[in-house]
């Protein structure tokens, strides 16, 4: 869609729809491809997006963003999902990833600039394995 403030000004332009909309407020700061063999395939070669959110909206106002989100899927079938998430709790944040890299081990490297921190996410089949077997807790 052409802005229509600024959109009639550059009429000689092509404007090209975003391959995938991210909820509102969600500030994706930080974007790498995993390149790495660190995690299975399904996480290899994808899109990791750091959501920073917003720091001045309310629950009612589309507060989101708060976490890390894979972007998946082919152009036309494009589609967001959340890898890591939780530094946002009862509206509350005690984290915000701000950026991220892989590091050459494939490890996932987190940059949080309300913490202060790195985190290093990694995968571990073992670990992995006793989790899937683990019933899902009831709702």
């Amino acid at each position: 869609m052409i802005d229509p403030e600024f959109g009639a000004r550059t009429p000689d332009r092509v404007l090209t729809p975003p391959a995938l909309a991210l909820g509102p407020h969600v500030a994706p700061l930080g974007v790498a491809f995993a390149t790495g063999a660190q995690f299975p395939a399904p996480y290899q070669n994808q899109l990791f997006i750091a959501e920073h959110g917003s720091w001045n909206r309310t629950a009612d106002a589309g507060h989101t963003g708060h976490r890390i989100t894979i972007a998946r899927g082919q152009s036309d079938d494009l589609r967001a999902e959340t890898f890591i998430e939780g530094w946002l709790q009862n509206n509350q944040a005690w984290g915000r990833p701000a950026d991220l890299l892989f590091h050459p081990d494939g490890s996932l490297l987190i940059a949080d600039d309300l913490a202060n921190v790195i985190y290093r996410v990694t995968f571990d089949a073992k670990v992995a394995a006793v989790g899937q077997a683990l019933p899902m807790p009831a709702s």
